[in-house]
């Protein structure tokens, strides 16, 4: 490696934020330098962005040096680290490397969305196992998450070695898999390591977090207590906490139905992987029918608030087979992600509304955070012992809280960087050196574009102050044909007056056509334009508020 190469960590989704993960590394001079990629995430659209319903990293970066991308390389199949490969991984075209879960999720959705198969080759690797990938050698690490077969990567390079640890948490008991393998992790501290990029979601929490095996032992007291029917709803991809709402269910003599597509590919990807052994089948909601009540689980999705999840159409009473009437009861075995209170929020209302009782984290042990809490992180820096600590996966204030702790395990030099930021890796001089394009493409309908040229933004104009769609005809002279025609949509049908929104915008339209001299009339630009402004005038003055306006003129 020449004098002027460098080790460089560059994020381009997921540091600044919560979701869409995409961190890559570099190694070798600044103009040539060889590029691992560490996930590829999604993340989802929210009341800003109407009509949006994913969005993705920005990788016109990484686009532009696709002769120098060796691989892509992801730690587990959260949406938020695996679920852009679909529309992102035909741009790229690099080789790809998960672990067996992982792939068989990714297998199942390129096969079953849409109706449309993507063919998206991978390379299976295990956990503990290692591989190389151009001038990197990875070592994926077993961690214990929320997630079967969650990695950390000890990535080597002639520049030194970085911790990624993935998302992750101390759990001895993870319910499905491996546990996390502290012992490797410490044998990795011990060869000393240049750089850990962790994790800061839970930053802000002290102590630790409980087990994936106190949740089972909570739920099945909980659900032992039932008199009725109970709906439990999670997170789909949790093979773990699925398990134990299986042998809870068991442990109180009722038959588990299963009730949502994601659900039902996670279980039918972890059945195949021998994650479900000992457990009874999984029935199909076509059974759901004919159990007594007192002797049924539902197991659904929907945690979310998802409109067409499970649970929304249950809730609604419009599912065309499972029904839930006063005296049942829905456990959410989840957290709100935020942004998804309010969603979450009618769901609970609708169910309580009809008699239905619904238990939270707030009423009991039913979920447990998947991420560390700063007693897991202190044992991590304890034994990876980092020279420098790169703070990731969270807002400001997790990534800010996460810096002043690694500072206080004794890390010397720790960098907050945000996406787009291009920090070297470098003990004595680790900093943000400079930055990329980098921010978003949101699949708008079956395009993925920029958000700035989706029509994003004129959507959220038109929620707030609707839209004014008018046609002027006039002849070469510049005479009005007839009447100006205008349609109010989102607008007040009539004004304080009494007056017809519509007929405002006309009479306006016709006063501003007559107030040009008659020679100008004659250049439709100027009628169009002329037109356009006083019919916003008026609908301002009247209304207060500036709706989106569009004039067309024809000249016979």
């Amino acid at each position: 490696m020449s004098d002027t190469a460098e080790l460089v960590f560059l994020p381009l989704g997921g540091v600044g934020e919560i979701g869409m993960n995409m961190g890559l590394y570099g190694l070798g001079p600044e103009k040539d330098r060889r590029w691992l990629m560490v996930d590829c995430g999604v993340s989802f659209g929210g009341p800003d962005l109407p009509g949006i319903d994913l969005v993705f990293p920005d990788i016109k970066f990484i686009e532009a040096h696709l002769d120098r991308l060796d691989g892509i390389v992801i730690t587990h199949a959260h949406e938020d680290h695996y679920g852009a490969i679909l529309e992102l991984w035909p741009r790229l075209k690099a080789p790809l490397y998960m672990t067996p879960f992982t792939a068989g999720l990714l297998k199942a959705k390129s096969h079953g969305e849409r109706g449309v198969t993507i063919d998206i080759p991978v390379t299976v690797v295990q956990q503990g196992e290692r591989f190389n990938v151009g001038p990197f050698n990875i070592e994926m690490v077993a961690m214990s998450h929320s997630i079967p077969e969650p990695c950390a990567l000890a990535i080597r390079t002639s520049a030194g070695t970085i911790l990624h640890s993935g998302d992750w948490k101390i759990d001895p008991e993870p319910g499905v898999g491996l546990p996390i393998d502290l012992k490797r992790l410490g044998e990795i501290g011990d060869e000393g390591v240049l750089a850990m990029v962790s994790d800061s979601t839970n930053a802000l929490r002290e102590g630790v977090s409980p087990s994936e095996t106190e949740v089972v032992k909570s739920l099945t007291e909980i659900i032992r207590g039932a008199k009725n029917r109970v709906a439990v709803t999670t997170f789909a991809s949790n093979v773990a906490r699925l398990r134990g709402v299986a042998l809870a269910a068991e442990a109180c003599d009722r038959e588990v139905v299963v009730v949502g597509r994601a659900m039902r590919r996670t279980l039918d990807v972890a059945d195949e992987l021998g994650l479900l052994k000992g457990l009874r089948p999984f029935l199909e909601e076509d059974a759901y029918g004919y159990l007594p009540r007192d002797k049924v689980l539902l197991l659904c999705t929907g945690s979310q608030g998802e409109a067409r999840a499970a649970l929304a159409r249950i809730a609604n009473d419009d599912h065309r087979t499972v029904t839930l009437n006063q005296g049942d009861m829905v456990i959410f075995s989840s957290r709100t992600i935020p942004g998804n209170e309010k969603v979450v929020g009618e769901i609970v209302n609708g169910l309580v509304v009809r008699g239905i009782e619904v238990v939270t984290d707030r009423d009991g042990l039913v979920h447990v955070s998947g991420h560390p809490r700063l007693g897991e992180m202190k044992t991590l820096y304890e034994l990876i012992r980092p020279q420098i600590a790169v703070p990731v996966h969270g807002e400001p204030l997790h990534l800010n809280a996460h810096a002043k702790f690694a500072r206080a395990q004794g890390v010397n030099e720790v960098v907050v960087g945000y996406n787009g930021d291009v920090i070297r890796l470098k003990a004595g001089a680790a900093k943000v050196t400079g930055d990329v394009h980098s921010g978003q493409m949101v699949k708008d309908g079956t395009m993925l574009l920029s958000p700035e040229t989706c029509g994003v933004r004129d959507r959220l104009r038109l929620s707030f102050a609707g839209v004014v769609t008018a046609s002027v005809v006039i002849d070469k002279a510049g005479n009005m044909v007839c009447e100006p025609d205008a349609v109010a949509i989102g607008l007040p049908d009539l004004d304080a007056d009494g007056e017809l929104f519509e007929d405002v915008i006309v009479d306006a339209i016709e006063s501003a056509i007559e107030s040009i001299p008659k020679k100008r009339r004659r250049d439709p630009e100027l009628v169009r334009e002329a037109s356009r402004r006083a019919a916003r005038a008026a609908v301002l003055e009247r209304w207060g508020k500036k709706p989106l306006c569009h004039v067309m003129v024809a000249v016979v």
